[in-house]
């Protein structure tokens, strides 16, 4: 039978995880958090087309830190892939030469396997996410957090002391914008900076007529950000090839590059990139 743990042992161990996160965080020169207070406000699809942006001329890193509903590994063409081991640590999935990503995807026997965890445990996973998973050298490590302001996001701040900014993702409806709120205030308890709001499926143009269509209003995440004396990234209108992108698992931002919403999401970058690396 095996030995039990001992109590003792059992501090080494997280003794020495703890060192690992803190020598995994230093060679990681900005990390961004991207959370909504809300799901279906198209976090994951910000997260994943920010990454991607900027692995054009950074190494960049992804890490899903949504344990009950991860998306990252669909979205980006992995699912299915599992993890390598290592003395090193779990070695992250390459999705392009600059770009490496993980998720809790990974870890589970199959897409539809659901993880039935407490609190305790889910923390202890977010903490293995960065301690044990050999991220190497990056310029950016991108944080998809879970929705909400509750364990995940609090812990996942408090693993990553130092992080570089936060960016907020909101639709313009009224419900949407008000859990927005929230986001802010819980980033500024935390110390957190923010980099700004963007606002997500704002405006839809006919492919037909040509018209465009306030499906979910328009200009809520502006007025927010006014309000709230914070910066307002950009609008993201409606496109049903984001759908398109996301289920065949390529990031929208390259498959449809030559998009409107591709070249509005590029400017997005450029400002938080100016925020972050002019500091």
């Amino acid at each position: 039978m095996p030995q039990e743990t001992t109590m003792e042992e059992r501090h080494q161990q997280q003794d020495e995880l703890d060192r690992r996160v803190k020598e995994n965080l230093a060679k990681i020169k900005h990390k961004i958090l991207v959370l909504s207070n809300k799901g279906g406000v198209g976090k994951s699809f910000v997260a994943v087309s920010l990454a991607a942006s900027l692995s054009k001329d950074k190494k960049v890193g992804i890490l899903d830190a949504d344990i009950h509903g991860p998306s990252i590994a669909k979205m980006l063409g992995f699912e299915g892939k599992r993890l390598i081991m290592t003395p090193h640590g779990m070695i992250p999935i390459m999705v392009s030469p600059n770009l490496w990503a993980f998720s809790m995807a990974s870890l589970i026997s199959g897409p539809d396997m659901p993880v039935i965890w407490r609190g305790p445990l889910k923390m202890g996973a977010l903490k293995q996410f960065i301690g044990e998973v050999a991220w190497g050298e990056l310029d950016y490590l991108i944080v998809d957090a879970p929705p909400g302001t509750g364990d995940e996001p609090l812990s996942i701040c408090q693993l990553i002391p130092e992080m570089s900014g936060a960016v907020i993702v909101t639709t313009p409806q009224e419900v949407a914008l008000s859990d927005s709120r929230k986001c802010v205030q819980f980033l500024i308890q935390l110390r957190i900076p923010i980099l700004g709001i963007i606002e997500n499926m704002s405006g839809f143009t006919c492919p037909h007529c040509g018209k465009s269509i306030d499906i979910f209003k328009t200009g809520g995440g502006e007025k927010a950000a006014r309000e709230l004396g914070i910066p307002f990234l950009g609008r993201i209108p409606i496109d049903p090839n984001i759908v398109e992108a996301g289920d065949s698992g390529v990031a929208f931002i390259e498959k449809f590059s030559d998009s409107p919403s591709a070249q509005e999401f590029n400017k997005i970058v450029d400002k938080i990139r100016n925020r972050i690396e002019r500091r």
